[in-house]
């Protein structure tokens, strides 16, 4: 039977188990200039040290007025490209495999003195309100795209996830809620989507999978629910998605009536459908920190891999202690054995 500590293997990426570190903005760049710095190599190289297979980079933008905060990393500049390519090799070093969110942060970028986004409506009323792209501004936004992704297969990366969640520009694009175009990108909401994973593919190695998140639900009133968020990822799918990372949430205000429970695991239910609907491999995430329950998604067949966020900020060895918890078989650095039972 699969457990968390089964390997994985899609298309050309093997992995040595099922626990993935999913992207966390660190907020850490010093310079405002979208390049890592030793805080980003410690940080991701001890989640490889300490055993997750797959470690996703954090959101990392196409260009500097995508960022949510000026402190967020970027790549839409050759600069940025050895630093992450250092990272890579560490976290390779110690037996990870690494990933890299791709995205635009659209409406909700903060520190852009006037963002962009499909439609001019605001995130709420403490927001700027953003300036709708042109036609044009999107076409060539699509090429911002590709070239960051091209960067990041320069850098080593073992596959690409572009971000189509949580309210960033590719969200606002497929979103009814914030897509009010009358151009072609409004008759058709996923075709932003559609060709970036395009460009994206054209820029990869064959043998490399491209994730996608989504928000398979957006929690807010008028906002879409599974049943749009199946025929969405459909779409995705078909133009070239290989696994989806499925979350949810993130745009617009919550509404009462929407408001997703606070209990463990309340987005796995979110990932079974898409898994089942589509019968495409995904990433279950969303408050799966204790060993029993992420180990039970997998064994559960409710997801084929799973992310653990906040228990990874709280300890970088997770995988170490969770394979310690459920007794399975890990490498253990040798350094570190002395603290772990013996078999």
């Amino acid at each position: 039977m699969e457990n968390l500590f089964t390997p994985y293997t899609i298309k050309g990426l093997e992995l040595k188990n099922r626990v993935v570190m999913p992207p966390m903005c660190q907020y850490s760049v010093t310079n405002k200039d979208g390049i890592a710095n030793d805080w980003h190599y410690v940080h991701y190289t001890s989640r490889a040290i300490g055993g997750a297979g797959l470690i996703i980079i954090e959101m990392t933008d196409v260009e500097p007025d995508g960022r949510i905060t000026d402190y967020d990393l970027g790549l839409w500049s050759d600069e940025q490209v050895p630093a992450l390519a250092r990272i890579v090799d560490s976290i390779h070093a110690h037996g990870a495999k690494a990933a890299i969110q791709i995205a635009h942060a659209g409406r909700k970028a903060e520190d852009a003195s006037t963002p962009v986004a499909p439609s001019a409506i605001a995130f709420d009323e403490n927001s700027k309100t953003p300036r709708a792209l042109t036609t044009e501004e999107v076409r060539e936004m699509v090429e911002k795209f590709r070239r960051s992704v091209r960067r990041a297969v320069q850098a080593g990366f073992d596959a690409i996830e572009l971000h189509g969640a949580h309210g960033y520009l590719i969200h606002q694009f497929h979103s009814p809620l914030t897509n009010q175009r009358t151009d072609e990108y409004g008759q058709d909401l996923a075709l932003f989507g559609k060709q970036i994973i395009k460009a994206a593919k054209e820029e990869m190695p064959a043998d490399m999978p491209l994730i996608m998140r989504i928000s398979a639900q957006e929690y807010v009133a008028g906002g879409y629910g599974i049943k749009e968020s199946l025929a969405l990822a459909k779409e995705y799918q078909q133009a070239g998605v290989d696994m989806f990372h499925v979350s949810a949430g993130g745009e617009g205000p919550i509404a009462a009536e929407g408001k997703p429970g606070t209990h463990v695991a309340y987005q796995v239910p979110l990932a079974r459908q898409i898994k089942e609907g589509l019968q495409v491999p995904v990433i279950a995430v969303g408050r799966l920190d204790e060993a029993g329950l992420a180990n039970a998604v997998i064994g559960n067949r409710d997801a084929d891999l799973v992310a653990v966020g906040r228990g990874m900020l709280r300890n970088p060895y997770w995988t170490l202690e969770a394979a310690a918890q459920l007794r399975k078989e890990i490498d253990v650095p040798k350094q570190y054995l002395p603290g772990f039972p013996r078999r």
